[in-house]
């Protein structure tokens, strides 16, 4: 099972507004996530998307991956705290207001979905069998 990561450091956006991103990408497949983010609205959504094609890139470098892009879905996405900077804004009467530009940094993890593997009954003869189902009693 391939597990890979990106990081994108120092982005100008808060950890709040990108959270609320993440959240809608966070255990969807890569690509279902990256179309829910060309349609998304908000400004952050570019920077997310680009980090996911980045931890993908990084999962096929991998000498363990499959070759399946398709297995590969969004298992955590984080978006830490940045440094702020601060900077001063006039006010009146000689004042001055501090304005705090926070950034953040995103931090994407893919694994890849374990593949389904089906077994075949040894005995079977390509009939049809019943089974009993055991249903519950209404008391």
């Amino acid at each position: 099972m391939v597990v890979a990561h990106a990081t994108a450091k120092y982005i100008r956006t808060s950890a709040q507004k990108a959270g609320l991103v993440l959240a809608l990408v966070r255990g969807k497949d890569v690509n279902r996530a990256l179309a829910a983010l060309q349609f998304s609205r908000k400004a952050v959504a570019r920077d997310i998307a680009k980090v996911i094609r980045s931890a993908v890139a990084n999962a096929q470098q991998q000498d363990a991956f499959g070759g399946d892009v398709e297995r590969l879905f969004v298992s955590k996405c984080f978006a830490g705290q940045g440094p702020s900077m601060k900077r001063v804004r006039p006010a009146p009467m000689g004042r001055a207001f501090r304005v705090v530009k926070r950034t953040v940094h995103l931090t994407v993890e893919v694994t890849e979905r374990p593949q389904v593997i089906q077994a075949i009954e040894a005995g079977s003869t390509g009939g049809t069998r019943k089974r009993a189902v055991k249903r519950p009693t209404s008391e």
